[in-house]
């Protein structure tokens, strides 16, 4: 099994409806491609003072499991991947950074 682990950063703060709805487009085309054996998305928990940190603070993450190498590859080429980042990052633009791993225990 490896996973995609992705830290979503956007520019400004989303009302939650919106990060909802961002979390579920990104589940569902995802979701759809049938090569996902696991999906989770959950929101940053903030620690006060963070902000003055110089990192990528993350607004959530997704984790996205798959059976291997071969089939994360395929994933990035999902029909609608690309038409979903494009509408989300043209209303709110935000940054991503991603590892892919084996199992974390």
């Amino acid at each position: 099994m490896i996973y995609h682990t992705m830290i979503v950063s956007f520019d400004r703060p989303l009302p939650d409806s919106e990060l909802n709805q961002y979390l579920s487009d990104i589940e569902q085309v995802m979701v759809d491609t049938g090569l996902v054996q696991s999906f989770a998305a959950r929101r940053h928990l903030p620690v006060p003072g963070e902000e003055a940190i110089p990192a990528l603070i993350a607004t959530a993450i997704v984790h996205i499991g798959v059976a291997d190498m071969d089939t994360l590859a395929k994933a990035f080429t999902a029909p609608g991947l690309h038409e979903a980042i494009g509408r989300w990052q043209s209303r709110h633009p935000y940054r991503v950074a991603w590892a892919n791993h084996e199992v974390l225990a």
